[in-house]
């Protein structure tokens, strides 16, 4: 069983940032694939930043991509989302996702929601203008 748990939500003007953290805890294997994950009310979930724990390269949506920074802490057992410049169509509802499955090279822009099988609770982003 693995267990996430997103931190770090909240209320910011717009031009803010925000640092969301996602603890890992259970039976997980020594790399994997996590990503994060957002929706906004009345729209569909959509991928925000992908990346395999270890050794791997970030892959960013084109809305967010230079303005948000996904790291992995691998000694904490943590997945972090650096969010800078937030503006307001980045409300949303945010979400940590994990698939302990996909490949070193499977984890990539291509893996969409339905491919992570373990999620977090969410933790909601308000950016006000």
């Amino acid at each position: 069983q693995v267990r996430l748990a997103e931190s770090g939500g909240g209320s910011v003007q717009a031009g803010g940032s925000l640092r969301l953290s996602c603890g890992v805890s259970g039976n997980t294997p020594h790399s994997y694939c996590m990503g994060w994950f957002r929706q906004a009310p009345g729209k569909e979930r959509e991928g925000v930043a992908i990346i395999y724990t270890r050794g791997g390269r970030a892959y960013y949506s084109n809305p967010v991509a230079g303005r948000f920074t996904v790291s992995v802490d691998n000694d904490a057992n943590t997945l972090n989302l650096q969010m800078n410049n937030l503006q307001s169509e980045d409300t949303a509802l945010y979400y940590c996702a994990a698939n302990l499955r996909l490949s070193f090279f499977d984890c990539n822009s291509d893996a969409s929601s339905n491919d992570f099988h373990y999620w977090g609770q969410g933790t909601q982003v308000t950016v006000s203008s």
